[in-house]
């Protein structure tokens, strides 16, 4: 799961609107993979694509991270409604499985992970996260929504103080206000309703290795160049690398698209 790899699945999805997804995850210039990301099935057409970014260290972030995923496998295994209880459900148990790990091994007290998990089944998709790992949905060309990071950065967009853009490269951007792991109750964002999908519509889910040296005008055109999820992550792997210093970090993402 945290080693370097990139590849497709299948299609997804009975009858009406399915789709077809790609991973992508890369220990980057870093000695240690802490990145962490998956996609999921069931036999009803359900659908769960997870990405998680491991802070701390030790080999602790490697852990946190594959701790969350796994937690939100076993979630989706019993619950596939798409509705905000169940993907708020997704990270309680993958912040309780972290949790349980600092207890197991308190050498890895500190450990954390952010954690973005996106669930579609039956034409309707629904989505939640803690960090700064994010989620765009894009349609028609341009981007239908984006996660808000929960970072200082992003507080200072909030405040009229930075612009969007700006959040990229920070000096504070590694500073997050929120994270799987931390004590007391999880900070989380989670999407009210489900939205109902259109064929064409497309998803990437991605750490900050990788949205931090890809703008979201870039990922749209390397969307319509692309004749798969696939070549979409390729295309935005390739501006990582002629950007990135030669000890960039661990950089992941999911692609997922759909289609009647």
């Amino acid at each position: 799961m945290a080693s370097d790899h990139a590849g497709g699945t299948a299609p997804f999805g009975k009858g009406g609107m399915g789709g077809i997804s790609a991973t992508l995850s890369r220990a980057g210039g870093r000695a240690e993979h802490q990145d962490a990301c998956a996609v999921f099935e069931n036999r009803q057409g359900g659908f769960c694509a997870v990405l998680a970014d491991g802070l701390g260290g030790h080999r602790g972030g490697e852990r946190a991270s594959q701790l969350a995923v796994l937690a939100v496998q076993a979630a989706f295994a019993q619950q596939t409604e798409p509705k905000s209880a169940t993907v708020r459900g997704y990270l309680h148990a993958a912040q309780n499985a972290v949790l349980a790990g600092q207890q197991q091994h308190p050498e890895r007290a500190a450990m954390r992970t952010t954690l973005v998990a996106l669930l579609i089944q039956a034409g309707r998709a629904i989505w939640a996260h803690s960090g700064d790992s994010r989620l765009y949905q894009f349609r028609t060309g341009a981007v239908a929504f984006q996660t808000r990071d929960h970072s200082v950065p992003q507080r200072l967009v909030e405040a009229g103080d930075l612009h969007p853009a700006q959040i990229r490269h920070h000096e504070d951007q590694g500073r997050l206000l929120a994270a799987l792991g931390e004590p007391g109750d999880l900070r989380l964002t989670v999407l009210p309703e489900p939205v109902a999908l259109q064929s064409g519509d497309a998803f990437l889910l991605c750490s900050d290795g990788l949205w931090e040296y890809v703008t979201e005008l870039e990922m749209i055109a390397d969307r319509l160049k692309a004749a798969t999820p696939v070549e979409w992550l390729e295309l935005l792997e390739y501006r990582v690398l002629s950007r990135t210093p030669a000890d960039h970090d661990n950089y992941s993402a999911v692609a997922v698209w759909m289609m009647e």
